[in-house]
């Protein structure tokens, strides 16, 4: 586990997203969750000796940070549409019935899914108070339209989500990019500068990072809309998935996932912006 900053702490070792910690007096306050039940049972007994679990924060609806947490008996916290992304899920899960390049592709089939409904929503901000700390949640909508950033101002610390992803590109199939942009340019604004910004993606980043995740967006922008009327969309999505993955270091053992990834992505972004050209 990963000291970011004094009481916050990031682990990478969960396949999916990188899972937050944040130690608040005898409190925690757990950022996401490893997909795997048994993987679960493991982090919370990792963590058990910090403190007690007070909630559960899903950053977005994405399944690999969510499906897990329907083993945990603890309040989760998410934005109004990530409720109700979770809400229109079977309550039994197969990984196969539309793959997205995530990790829950790879499940068979899982059942309880309606206890990862979170029990506590909200719509644009929203604040907390733990340990006479004050947790601010917002809602910014890009990844997904769930999509949110975790700000805790006296640690001077936001995480950020799949905002700004580094290892790996992201499922594109939902997004709003146009407003994806836009909290890149909040995140390079003067108000982020004394800010310390955590990627489930990554881990800690900068404006560099910000900047790669920028460009990539503009280039699936950009060849996105001239997919609308295109007779070789397929071929021309195949040829857009090739070139992005130049755009990011995967490993060879990734290649096939993340390209399943993007290209599903992209075709789903096609449909999302141009449903009568389908």
């Amino acid at each position: 586990m990963q000291k970011i900053v004094p009481n916050v702490y990031l682990e990478n070792k969960y396949i999916g997203v990188d899972l937050g910690l944040v130690v608040i007096g005898k409190e925690l306050l757990i950022v996401d969750s490893p997909l795997h039940t048994e993987d679960v049972k493991e982090w919370f007994k990792v963590i058990s000796g910090r403190g007690r679990p007070k909630f559960l924060v899903l950053l977005d609806s994405h399944p690999d940070r969510v499906l897990g947490s329907r083993s945990l008996s603890l309040p989760a916290i998410a934005q109004d549409h990530t409720l109700t992304t979770i809400r229109e899920w079977a309550d039994t899960f197969k990984g196969n019935a539309h793959p997205i390049g995530a990790e829950a592709d790879h499940l068979k089939r899982i059942t309880g899914v309606n206890n990862a409904i979170p029990e506590i929503t909200f719509s644009e901000r929203m604040v907390i108070h733990m340990g006479g700390k004050e947790i601010v949640f917002l809602h910014r909508p890009g990844p997904r339209p769930g999509s949110m950033w975790m700000v805790i101002p006296d640690l001077s610390v936001v995480f950020v989500g799949d905002t700004v992803t580094m290892d790996e590109p992201p499922y594109v199939g939902v997004s709003v990019i146009e407003a994806w942009l836009n909290n890149l340019d909040e995140l390079r604004g003067p108000d982020m500068k004394s800010y310390t910004l955590i990627s489930s993606y990554g881990g800690r980043i900068d404006r560099k990072d910000i900047n790669h995740t920028a460009r990539f967006l503009r280039k699936v922008q950009n060849r996105v809309e001239k997919l609308e009327n295109d007779k070789n969309r397929d071929e021309e999505i195949e040829r857009l998935a090739i070139d992005l993955m130049g755009d990011f270091s995967i490993r060879p053992i990734q290649e096939d996932l993340m390209l399943k990834r993007l290209k599903t992505g992209l075709l789903d972004q096609t449909l999302l912006q141009y449903p009568d050209g389908a």
